[in-house]
């Protein structure tokens, strides 16, 4: 089970690193880590769960937050309609974007990431991803509104990127050109 204690904070070497590939079919090791990764997610939006065991709700979690540097990550967020996104995934890949743009407008944060920082985090408003999931089946999956930013996100994670690196420096609240604002 993966409780806060696993998770690495900012200014730790993992989130700054590009992860490997997971060679498919991937191991046994690989595939319960995976699943311990989207339990965690998932435990952390049950308020007594999160209670129980002092986590931070989240709605997702990339290996690298974990210290394990392979390209592994897990979503579980609603859009605003409530369609539930859930997945945990090897390997995912963004294949294609829109040239338009979105933003949270309250703003990001991380679990690794302890302390709120103020700005918008322009991102792809539509996205296409690819992947294999826990059971070794490859998706195709389209994306928009909030959770193609949380692909996003994590995908950022297996890159050794994190979302303040895309803030304005010079104006943290500066709208993105040709972007769509999202209220989350």
């Amino acid at each position: 089970m993966i409780t806060m204690e696993n998770i690495v904070r900012d200014g730790h070497p993992a989130l700054r690193e590009v992860a490997e590939e997971v060679q498919l079919p991937a191991s046994d090791e690989e595939k319960q880590h995976l699943a311990d990764m989207i339990e965690f997610v998932k435990n952390s939006q049950n308020p007594e769960l999160a209670e129980k065991y002092q986590l931070r709700p989240g709605v997702g979690l990339a290996a690298p937050q974990t210290d394990v540097k392979k390209r592994m990550i897990a979503v579980h967020a609603e859009d605003a309609k409530g369609t539930l996104y859930s997945y945990a995934l090897f390997n995912p890949k963004i294949v294609s974007h829109s040239v338009e743009r979105s933003y949270l407008t309250s703003g990001e944060g991380c679990l690794s990431v302890d302390e709120p920082i103020p700005g918008y985090v322009p991102r792809y408003a539509r996205i296409r991803v690819k992947g294999t999931t826990l059971e070794g089946e490859q998706i195709d999956i389209r994306l928009k509104g909030f959770p193609a930013i949380v692909f996003q996100h994590e995908i950022d994670h297996l890159n050794g990127i994190m979302f303040y690196d895309h803030i304005d420096k010079e104006n943290p609240f500066k709208e993105p050109d040709n972007a769509i604002a999202i209220d989350r």
